[in-house]
């Protein structure tokens, strides 16, 4: 049993599919560093602007760390930083006397403003060979692994 298991076609599409995943998150944050360097900023901050910034409304910062798939504590960091160069705010939080809104100073709203400039660019270069098709079907499978990791 456990070496028709360990010969699975499926187990190694999956882990060279996690393997490849790996790969591109570490491109991703390269090439993420790359742009947001002209604008003063590094990944992790474009990270946190992009989650704020769509929300709209502000959140908290468990809630950004659960979009970004990361611990609370490095996204506190990384929040306090930004919050300190006046591009966060914290705003009492009217659900939650403990745990703050975050959201984006005008000057956050800026930074995020110039990162679409370049992201946008950027992401039409880079998927103009790639149907439609398969990056609706990659997001679905992407979608389906986290739900399923996450319960």
């Amino acid at each position: 049993m456990e070496a028709t298991v360990a010969h699975s076609p499926k187990r190694k599409l999956f882990l060279d599919l996690v393997l490849s995943l790996f790969r591109l998150n570490g491109l991703l944050v390269s090439e993420g560093d790359r742009m947001a360097e002209a604008l003063g900023l590094t990944s992790a901050r474009w990270k946190v602007i992009g989650v704020v910034a769509l929300a709209h409304s502000g959140m908290t910062v468990p809630g950004i760390a659960r979009v970004l798939g990361q611990s609370r504590q490095a996204v506190q960091r990384i929040c306090d930083v930004m919050e300190r160069d006046g591009l966060l705010l914290y705003q009492p939080n009217p659900d939650h006397k403990r745990s703050v809104l975050v959201s984006l100073t005008d000057a956050g709203q800026e930074a995020y403003t110039a990162l679409r400039s370049v992201q946008d660019p950027w992401a039409i270069e880079n998927t103009g060979d790639v149907p439609v098709e398969e990056l609706e079907i990659s997001l679905q499978l992407v979608r389906r692994l986290i739900h399923k990791f996450e319960h």
